[in-house]
């Protein structure tokens, strides 16, 4: 799994049928070079093949292959021995409202490459039936929290922060909420000269602007009803443009949270407890935001005994079998699709076998 926040490869494994989780194997996180980052946000916003995508995906294709590679040798586990590889590849332009998303990524190539069956394009039926195509990964959440009290709130802070809402019966309710940890990252990129805020330090000595943030609160997004989803680029951090580094760090910070404090509008019902996940929940300036805005109980994947870091590519192995059976992994209620369905692309190791 890479995620909008374009930081690099997680790679993670697990055991299920695509219904239970019966064990959870080693993670590895593998960031991106530098340059393999400027070649996707080169290919950022494209909607048709030119040289920029060409060449961002043979880079993500050949980072994922080489990611794999090192989990396999540093965690002594044969690539023989794995049944199927999920892909989700990188998201360089995701138009739900024109029927179309493009995550970047060779799955036969990967395939070949790894010489293990591969499943990619998950997206792309849900968007083709008129469904969001986002969030994907709520019916994971909602196997991890069979034992815990519901309902439940599960939230993925990356580049975009997305909610899935479950509830006691297993009822599911996800959308994205806004922003997440992207327009942070941006602000941190362009004012302070480091690729994002480790541990909320900027933000931290930073004083909101509370009438930029009000104004940003108005915002028609959170209004909407869900599904709803986001490209990264729906939500940029020149709403603070003006302010001084740590300022624009405190208020932009203050933003996500708020933002994911809206989206309790929309829930069915109030919820026990707010679990953070993703790269957000390592920043403890942003925890404590969401906390106050939210006025809930707040904890982390890890205080859960999850791997927050590595869910999204568990998640992403998880829904690859499920493709595999023909299970559904999108939901009317998560990703506005017209029934329960299914999809992705199946590719073998060898190409005269590909197929879907």
């Amino acid at each position: 799994m890479s995620g909008t926040s374009m930081d690099g490869v997680d790679v993670a494994l697990i055991e299920t049928d695509g219904e239970r989780v019966t064990s959870f194997g080693p993670c590895l996180t593998v960031p991106y070079p530098d340059e393999v980052r400027r070649l996707i946000r080169g290919a950022f916003g494209a909607e048709q093949p030119n040289d920029a995508t060409r060449q961002a995906e043979r880079a993500v294709t050949d980072a994922h292959a080489e990611a794999v590679r090192r989990w396999s040798a540093e965690h002594a586990v044969a690539l023989s021995t794995l049944d199927l590889v999920g892909f989700h590849g990188q998201t360089i332009t995701h138009r739900p409202e024109k029927r179309f998303t493009w995550q970047i990524g060779d799955g036969a190539a990967l395939a070949k490459a790894l010489g293990v069956r591969v499943v990619n394009d998950l997206r792309g039926a849900d968007v083709a039936a008129g469904g969001q195509g986002a969030p994907l990964v709520p019916i994971y959440h909602a196997a991890l929290v069979r034992d815990l009290a519901r309902p439940i709130a599960v939230v993925n802070i990356g580049g975009v922060a997305n909610v899935t809402w479950i509830g006691a019966d297993g009822a599911l309710l996800a959308f994205d909420t806004g922003p997440g940890n992207g327009p942070i990252d941006d602000w941190c990129a362009r004012r302070a000269g480091q690729r994002f805020d480790a541990a909320g330090a900027l933000a931290a000595i930073g004083k909101v602007d509370r009438t930029r943030l009000e104004r940003f609160g108005e915002h028609r997004y959170f209004a909407r009803k869900p599904p709803k989803s986001l490209d990264r680029g729906d939500f940029n951090d020149g709403w603070a443009e003006g302010l001084s580094a740590a300022d624009g760090a405190a208020t932009l910070t203050r933003g996500t949270a708020r933002a994911i404090a809206f989206a309790a509008r929309h829930f069915p019902a109030p919820v026990t407890q707010w679990v953070i996940s993703g790269g957000g929940a390592r920043n403890p300036t942003l925890l404590r935001c969401i906390a106050e805005e939210t006025g809930g109980k707040i904890v982390t994947a890890a205080e859960l005994g999850w791997d927050g870091d590595a869910l999204e590519a568990q998640a992403f192995a998880f829904l690859a079998v499920r493709s595999l059976r023909g299970l559904p992994y999108s939901f009317p209620t998560t990703t506005g699709c017209p029934s329960p369905s299914s999809g992705g692309r199946l590719h073998q190791p060898s190409p005269s076998k590909s197929g879907i």
